[in-house]
């Protein structure tokens, strides 16, 4: 086999190995589970943390769409609209039971792949889609009036409410629905529905505070 056959062996079974076993696990074990030896691992990937680092790039940057960044602040639609759609392409692309769990264990062992990953979300989603619905409701602009804690936090609501959809299946192991499509619409519509009063309220009361 040659080496970047070889190499992109060893991270998909380091996916797998990191998603059932966390990042406890041991690159001896994952060499043993693949049937090599322990140092045809490192002769590909210099540490472990270079291999966490293979397995990052692959299982999430690589799922990222740049279009979404794109289609949250697309004013041809509605904001709900493009939630909406990007929701539904994001659950497509993420719910999957390896990222799923290696979200978690990152996240409980502290490596910095749910922090990087989240960063992303937060800068290109959440950030983003705050400053549009502000649009939508003729408030100020955050160049007029920074963006607040609270703000951020009601499309935070919004974002876990359906990423929790992936937590319990892929990680409690408890029944989800098998249309999550009818899920995610009706989530971002209910988020609408009642969200408005609250965020003008949010940027009255800072710009009073001002």
């Amino acid at each position: 086999m040659r080496a970047p056959a070889r190499e992109q062996l060893i991270v998909d079974e380091a996916v797998r190995f990191f998603a059932a076993h966390g990042f406890e696990g041991q690159t001896r074990e994952l060499a043993k589970r693949m049937g090599i030896t322990h140092s045809a691992i490192y002769r590909h990937f210099p540490s472990k943390e270079a291999l966490i680092e293979r397995v990052y790039e692959q299982v999430y940057l690589s799922r990222w769409k740049p279009s979404w960044a794109g289609l949250v602040v697309d004013r041809e639609r509605p904001l709900e609209a493009r939630l909406t759609q990007f929701y539904l392409e994001y659950v497509e692309r993420v719910f999957d039971h390896d990222w799923v769990r290696i979200f978690v264990f990152s996240g409980l062992k502290s490596f910095d792949i749910t922090h990087r990953y989240l960063t992303i979300v937060a800068e290109r989603i959440i950030a983003p889609a705050c400053a549009e619905f502000r649009h939508e409701l003729g408030l100020p602009t955050p160049a007029e009036a920074p963006l607040s804690e609270r703000e951020r936090e009601m499309f935070w609501g919004l974002h876990g409410r359906i990423f929790y959809l992936a937590i319990r299946r892929f990680v409690y192991g408890t029944p989800t629905p098998a249309d999550l499509d009818a899920i995610v619409r009706d989530a971002v519509t209910s988020f609408f529905s009642g969200s408005a009063p609250v965020m003008r309220g949010i940027v009255r009361q800072g710009a009073a505070l001002e």
